[in-house]
């Protein structure tokens, strides 16, 4: 056994946090240093599909996330027209087939039942308003320097874990300075009360609008009181931060040639936040001797297939599972972990490119695409999911 049992983490987001509940639970200390002095209480909704919602439940979480999140009936995908494409069934039909429910659920409520578990959690110290700023590896283990109000302060542990997102501090302590590049798209996002939705929209379904050069996305999220509503445009706009307010007018005159039930909930919202697209080409390597990456700071990928976060979840679950299975050797232990995530992150990635395709398709290949998607039926759609939403722990992981 290694003579420490700590493992420190960069980032307090949905990946940090999981990894944090993952390694306590196989008897790890966590120390999370987290740059903001409190955690943001706004965000937009999130998915966890069954390959995550198996893994909160697992970690205890799933009554708590039950509270908060819908499990909606179907996935509805739309044409910008008003037509529908298809409907694939989601609720007790994917719970069935992956063994764990689909869930929608509000990003602050997923993040404070994350954050009520490690904090009953006696080996799991929080330490906000601490910035990651770099690391120096040794004979045994990592000596993780930080910065906060009071000074620098320097922390020892097994192994350094970096999942503090796209623009990653600790990305770039390992020698990775190159830039992630730019989508050429923006997503606006925007949360309403229910009852301010158009009737047609207050169902739990996932609406899925697709149209030239652009998309929607809408679901009702804090058990159906509220609907989570993004939208997608091609832009310009590169700023890194995801709460930049946006111009609503800007907006509507982009979706001003969509169908009037698209236009009408578009105009529901006041004010809508954006932020600017990115990811990253997928690497076989996110680490170096004891540290590592997790989530958008290994493997950041546009937000086409709903995975973000899920990956990030994956991610901490094998991390915890590598680690447990080789303390002895954190540096071989993350080797694995990179080994057993880098292919399927990859492929995830990729896939959310190729759906920045073809969900902005116009003209003839639009209509190729509805015609293959009709013909394939809600089912089999769902099926031909089965490679993401069954994901598990190879046998005789934990």
């Amino acid at each position: 056994m290694a003579r420490s049992r700590t493992i420190l983490i960069a980032g307090a987001g949905i990946g940090g946090l999981t990894a944090a509940l993952a390694l306590a639970q196989h008897g790890f200390r966590v120390v999370i240093l987290e740059k903001s002095k409190r955690l943001e209480e706004t965000g937009a909704g999130i998915q966890p599909s069954p390959n995550a919602s198996r893994i909160f439940i697992k970690l205890g979480l799933g009554e708590a996330l039950k509270q908060t999140a819908v499990a909606p009936d179907a996935i509805r995908i739309m044409r910008s027209s008003g037509k529908l494409i298809v409907e694939a069934p989601l609720g007790p039909a994917a719970e069935f087939r992956f063994g764990a429910p689909y869930w929608v659920i509000h990003r602050v409520d997923l993040q404070r039942a994350l954050l009520e578990a490690a904090s009953a959690r006696p080996e799991i110290e929080l330490r906000l308003g601490m910035e990651f700023t770099d690391y120096a590896a040794h004979a045994r283990g990592v000596t993780v320097k930080s910065q906060g109000a009071t000074g620098d302060v320097d922390e020892h542990g097994i192994a350094l874990i970096g999942a503090d997102g796209l623009w990653s501090n600790a990305r770039k302590a390992l020698g990775e300075e190159s830039a992630p590049r730019f989508a050429g798209r923006t997503a606006w996002r925007a949360m309403i009360p229910i009852e301010r939705a158009p009737n047609a929209f207050r169902e739990p379904v996932v609406h899925l609008w697709l149209g030239r050069a652009a998309h929607l996305v809408h679901y009702p999220v804090r058990c159906g009181r509220a609907l989570n509503i993004v939208a997608i445009v091609g832009d310009d706009f590169q700023d890194s931060g995801w709460s930049t307010p946006g111009d609503r007018r800007a907006l509507l005159e982009r979706f001003g040639k969509w169908c009037e039930p698209a236009r009408t909930l578009l105009g529901v919202p006041e004010a809508w936040l954006k932020w600017a697209l990115f990811d990253r080409a997928p690497s076989r390597r996110w680490g170096i001797g004891p540290v590592t990456l997790l989530g958008d700071a290994a493997h950041p990928m546009l937000p086409f297939l709903a995975q973000g976060g899920a990956m990030a979840i994956e991610d901490a679950a094998a991390l915890a599972s590598c680690l447990a299975r080789d303390g002895e050797s954190p540096a071989s232990a993350l080797r694995t972990y990179e080994g057993l995530r880098s292919a399927r992150t990859a492929r995830v990635q990729r896939e959310a490119r190729r759906n920045d395709i073809v969900y902005h398709l116009s003209g003839p290949a639009a209509l190729a695409r509805d015609m293959m998607l009709r013909t394939m039926g809600g089912e089999k759609l769902l099926l031909r999911y089965r490679w993401l939403y069954d994901w598990r722990l190879p046998p005789g992981e934990t």
